[in-house]
């Protein structure tokens, strides 16, 4: 009994000091969005954990098949990042959390799917080569729209729910709440590993694979009820949602109105010719605007976030790292420890001490963000909470994550490149090379900040008073 009132004072508020502005945060709402924000994401972790292990085996003796992967969601990513952070703004949290949950789930089903035909009929690319690259196709793409979806999600719920959830609240009611879902998340990512290799070393890969499939068709239905339920039953989200609906009604009429007048005016003229021909050369720069996310790019330029942004975003141009964050080891990484013959299990449990360190630093994230400042912790994402104006949170989030995707696609093009198991050595040299440069600009930017990057006076006087 005391063990699960500790869990609850880890997963829930601290309601002691500030009684009258957290009744209005029903308990059993912030655990129903903890769940399924873990039912979400471990889901997505175990087809993040398994991928590279179904190309390795899937094209034996070649990182290529998880390269391929990894560029193609990579790249989906990083062009359709922004696309997404817009395309949030613009749609109602409801409508965002279906489109969310069910193409997830279903993509990654369907991924699922392809992949027991995959190795169940392990001889198809010698059989039936174009069953086999239609398989393949398959598999990378519903993986992608996977994870896009998940990336929707994520901006959802972290980058608006928490931030909307916790206004009005004090400070620590926000670091908290990013404290849980970033230890649900790393949660996650030390059981979702473990579990999967277990399955793997012990049953088969057609085994995880089905798991995969039934864990995202049963899922869904639930996550779907409970998030629904903490949208109904806290206020703030659907007044929030109908802000956003206003705004963009006001915008779109904005819009329309001077496109009446531009056009009427045009008319009054009379050059029908010359209108035809601007109107033609508008919508091609209009198109070109909106394909690369111009306008997306331009927010997030103008933002202080700016330089951290850039250094997180190196962060991922490395393949010791697990997906999405910045700890652990992603496909590559796994498909070569695989290509050498180590355990699926061994290489989930390696991956899930990697999780430990970071499910230790959300405990020690509150203590710190409370003695020093959000931007000594090197939490970009909840630094970025307080400094990204709301109207901009979702496009920053959005092209944050395609930045992020740009430096993943150039990791996954080098092992492309790089694809024999053997040389494996170079893509840890460069991914060395990545993080360090990513210390020093985000190091750069501390210092044009707090002018200073050490208290060196303190450092001298507590190592005078050792030596005295």
């Amino acid at each position: 009994m005391e063990e699960d009132m500790t869990i609850r004072e880890h997963l829930l508020p601290d309601e002691e000091g500030h009684p009258s502005q957290h009744s209005v945060l029903p308990q059993s709402l912030l655990m129903y969005l903890y769940v399924g924000h873990f039912l979400a994401r471990w889901g997505a972790r175990m087809w993040e954990f398994s991928v590279g292990l179904y190309m390795i085996n899937i094209w034996p003796n070649s990182l290529l098949l998880a390269a391929v992967y990894g560029v193609v969601e990579s790249a989906s990513t990083a062009f359709l990042g922004p696309r997404i952070g817009q395309w949030l703004d613009r749609l109602t949290y409801v409508k965002v959390l279906k489109l969310w949950l069910w193409t997830q789930n279903l993509s990654f089903v369907v991924a699922g799917v392809a992949v027991i035909g995959l190795l169940v009929y392990s001889n198809l690319k010698f059989t039936n080569l174009a069953a086999f690259i239609t398989l393949v196709i398959l598999t990378n793409v519903s993986g992608a729209i996977g994870v896009l979806s998940t990336l929707a999600g994520t901006i959802l719920i972290e980058r608006e729910w928490v931030v909307v959830i916790s206004e009005g609240h004090p400070p620590g009611v926000l670091t908290k709440m990013n404290s849980v879902l970033r230890r649900i998340d790393l949660i996650c990512k030390l059981f979702a590993p473990v579990v999967t290799g277990f399955i793997i070393s012990f049953i088969s890969l057609k085994a995880s694979a089905m798991t995969l499939a039934i864990w995202n068709t049963v899922s869904v239905w639930l996550e779907y009820w409970l998030l629904t339920s903490v949208y109904n039953g806290i206020p703030a989200l659907s007044e929030s949602s109908k802000k956003k609906t206003s705004k963009i009604s006001e915008s779109d009429s904005g819009e329309s109105t001077s496109y009446q007048e531009i056009k009427s005016s045009h008319s009054f003229d009379g050059g029908n010719s010359a209108l035809a021909d601007n109107s033609w050369k508008r919508k091609m720069i209009e198109w070109i605007w909106n394909a690369l996310s111009i306008s997306a790019w331009t927010v997030y330029l103008q933002q202080d976030v700016v330089l951290p942004g850039v250094a997180l975003a190196l962060l991922y141009f490395t393949v010791l790292r697990l997906k999405r964050r910045n700890s652990g080891f992603g496909s590559l990484m796994t498909a070569a420890l695989e290509w050498e013959g180590i355990p699926a299990y061994i290489i989930g449990i390696a991956r899930g001490i990697s999780a430990t360190i970071g499910i230790a630093a959300t405990f020690s994230y509150p203590i710190l963000q409370s003695r020093i400042s959000t931007l000594r912790t090197g939490l970009w994402s909840i630094w970025s909470q307080d400094h990204v104006p709301e109207s901009d949170r979702c496009v920053v989030g959005g092209v944050q994550n395609s930045l992020q995707s740009y430096l993943d696609l150039m990791a996954y093009v080098m092992g492309i490149i790089i694809s024999n198991p053997q040389d494996f050595w170079k893509l840890t040299l460069l991914s060395f090379s990545g993080v360090t440069l990513a210390a020093l600009l985000y190091s750069s930017h501390i210092y044009r900040v707090r002018k200073h990057l050490f208290h060196f006076e303190k450092l001298l006087v507590r190592f005078e008073w050792l030596l005295g």
